[in-house]
């Protein structure tokens, strides 16, 4: 399982040694539907934590190459997997910390947790187990707020917003209503100079760099995010309902409650664990993943925001490799956050920009910190 330092172009910037994501933040519902896995599909798909790699499931296809740069991030997709085969719905919901946090003091959550990884710790590889049994505390509050961006999350929640809204506005927000409702509140209660002020620091480049992401993933950024970030929240706290909101919802109280993400919605649990198997796991670039594929083998593509981090040349390099690898009709899915990246003209005839079902399924995307949906269709 050994990366050649050549083989990715942010290998060779970013640390990639610990869990940087402990959920995948997009949406995974606008991403299923992108995607338009058929049954008996092969699918390629970035690991990250694992959550939108486990739905596509939902769609019985019959193989799932899922990739990362990070053995950390591939034990967290290894053990969502476990966990999907040898828990019960309520016991994967307790170690992913996801739901209402249990009655229990923090030693005896930690100790409940640690007791559900060792029903699945069989189940993993050697490397996943060496992971997780060197991160133990990490199951403390349950492994999808063991990331960086989680715990970036958790500073803003506990010491930023309390500085502007207190409990009763955020639960005021996450309880929604009609859209009226939803301008009215924000516009009169929510949408302060404090919050504006503090929010635009937050969610500043060089404080996002150090607290949340990694600073080589702005290399090629040449826009304010906070800027952005601000418009793009107001989005989803009035044209979007909070109530049916997770990202949000585990943003404002640090766990999703009742509302719940694609992958772990309990009609899809039997799904997934009957399809488990078929996740293949790979510590791989990209890069090498297309080199290894035959021709004509992939049927849908999630590549999250691979793009983001790598030169337009790097960029172009990648599509005519995926064109290659790629069935005809294959679509591609990936999202900009801040760089921008579409198919150039030179790539017209073999890549077609699916540009009305981007912009329709952008608007309801509930996970707001992107500014773009891609969706491209391989054309043979």
């Amino acid at each position: 399982m050994e990366i050649e330092p050549h083989s990715s172009e942010v290998l060779n910037k970013a640390d990639f040694s610990k869990v940087r994501y402990a959920q995948c933040w997009e949406d995974t519902e606008v991403l299923i539907e992108s995607m338009d896995v058929k049954e008996g599909d092969t699918c390629l798909s970035i690991a990250s934590a694992g959550d939108n790699t486990l739905a596509i499931l939902i769609k019985n296809p019959a193989r799932v190459i899922a990739i990362d740069l990070s053995v950390a991030q591939l034990s967290c997709l290894e053990l969502r997997i476990a966990a999907f085969q040898e828990l019960s719905y309520e016991e994967l919901l307790t170690l992913l910390g996801c739901t209402i946090p249990i009655e229990l003091k923090e030693a005896e959550q930690t100790k409940s947790r640690i007791a559900l990884y060792s029903k699945c710790r069989n189940k993993l590889s050697p490397q996943s187990q060496a992971f997780w049994d060197q991160n133990q505390a990490g199951m403390a509050m349950g492994i999808a707020h063991f990331g960086k961006f989680e715990k970036y999350f958790d500073l803003f929640r506990t010491l930023v917003l309390p500085m502007v809204h207190n409990k009763s506005d955020a639960r005021q927000l996450l309880a929604g209503g009609n859209i009226e409702v939803r301008k009215k509140f924000f516009m009169d209660k929510w949408n302060t100079w404090q919050w504006r002020m503090l929010f635009r620091i937050f969610f500043s480049r060089p404080v996002m760099g150090r607290l949340g992401r990694d600073p080589h993933f702005f290399d090629y950024v040449e826009e304010s995010t906070s800027s952005f970030l601000l418009g793009s929240t107001e989005y989803a706290l009035t044209e979007l309902d909070p109530a049916e909101n997770p990202y949000l919802h585990w943003i404002l109280t640090g766990c999703y409650g009742k509302v719940l993400p694609l992958y772990l919605k309990p009609q899809y649990f039997q799904t997934i664990k009957q399809n488990a198997e078929r996740i293949e796991l790979r510590h791989q670039s990209l890069e090498d993943c297309l080199d290894s594929l035959p021709a004509n083998s992939v049927n849908a593509f999630n590549l999250s925001d691979v793009f983001e981090y790598m030169s337009s040349t790097h960029y172009q390099k990648f599509l005519a490799k995926i064109i290659q690898v790629g069935t005809s009709d294959a679509h591609l899915v990936y999202w900009n956050m801040m760089t921008p990246r579409t198919r150039p003209a030179k790539f017209a005839t073999n890549l077609l920009e699916m540009s009305e079902l981007s912009q329709e399924l952008y608007r309801k995307n509930k996970a707001f910190f992107y500014r773009r949906l891609v969706i491209e269709k391989i054309c043979k």
